[in-house]
């Protein structure tokens, strides 16, 4: 689980990382060198992802998306300093609980 967790955050951490780069490249006028690099850190970020244990692409991606939705938030707060309401918790809150129920729950 420990592994799971990490893995989804590091690859949080790179997609949403490199869409920033390319954000500041293309809308805020950064140097192409930015926006390359956010390019190679998607790529990296496409990597990161498979490196999930779980045998379903579909259940590991839509699992992911809830982490995502969690580190987007905390990227908000941080780097964009849009602090998030308490609609913006309950919502990632729901959505670590689809999270662990799509990964952690019994199947046959």
């Amino acid at each position: 689980m420990g592994r799971a967790i990490l893995l989804f955050f590091i690859a949080g951490l790179a997609e949403i990382g490199g869409g920033y780069l390319i954000w500041l490249w293309l809308r805020e006028g950064k140097s192409a060198w930015v926006g390359g690099i956010g390019g190679i850190t998607l790529a990296l970020y496409g990597v990161i992802a498979t490196l999930q244990t779980f045998p379903s692409f579909g259940r590991v991606y839509a699992a992911y998306g809830g982490v995502f939705i969690l580190l987007s938030i905390l990227w908000g707060w941080g780097i964009d300093q849009k602090t998030p309401d308490r609609y913006d918790w309950v919502g990632a809150a729901i959505c670590m609980v689809g999270v662990s129920v799509m990964l952690w729950a019994p199947r046959n």
